[in-house]
């Protein structure tokens, strides 16, 4: 069982879209486990903002009960793969983990030609640019995990 957990600032738009795209494009394996959490504690406990529930509705992806979680120095030895938005997201994983020293930490869209930042929607407002990314990443990380790329 491959083990992933995607992180974005506070786990209520970015980390948790992708969490479900890729549970929506993993839903016929039974090889992978999926989830998300914050890096900071703003958001604990609240669910998914309401822009990525209705982007991830418009698309047809299932997008069930979700709350904001931080992620804990413990979660590095439990993934296989810490999947960041952003620089600054990778600066606090490493932080939060106290390194990268089996290189688990990645940024997203390093799983495509892309590469960069996802943008935050929280502040760009723009939910369909994010998603688009997102699933562009999630899409190449599959790949990857197949021996793909």
């Amino acid at each position: 069982m491959t083990s992933i957990l995607f992180v974005c600032l506070g786990n209520i738009c970015r980390s948790p879209m992708a969490e479900f795209i890729m549970k929506y494009m993993a839903r016929n394996r039974d090889d992978l486990y999926i989830a998300s959490a914050a890096t900071s504690d703003e958001e604990i406990g609240n669910g998914v903002h309401y822009g990525t529930v209705g982007i991830l509705r418009e698309k047809g992806i299932p997008n069930p009960g979700h709350r904001a979680i931080q992620m804990k120095r413990s979660d590095y030895d439990k993934y296989d793969y810490i999947i960041g938005m952003e620089d600054s997201n990778i600066r606090s994983i490493l932080m939060i983990t106290g390194g990268d020293p089996y290189g688990k930490v990645h940024k997203l869209l390093d799983y495509t030609s892309k590469g960069g930042n996802i943008a935050d929607p929280w502040y760009t407002h723009d939910f369909e640019t994010t998603f688009n990314d997102i699933y562009i990443g999630c899409e190449g990380l599959m790949e990857a995990l197949d021996g793909k790329a």
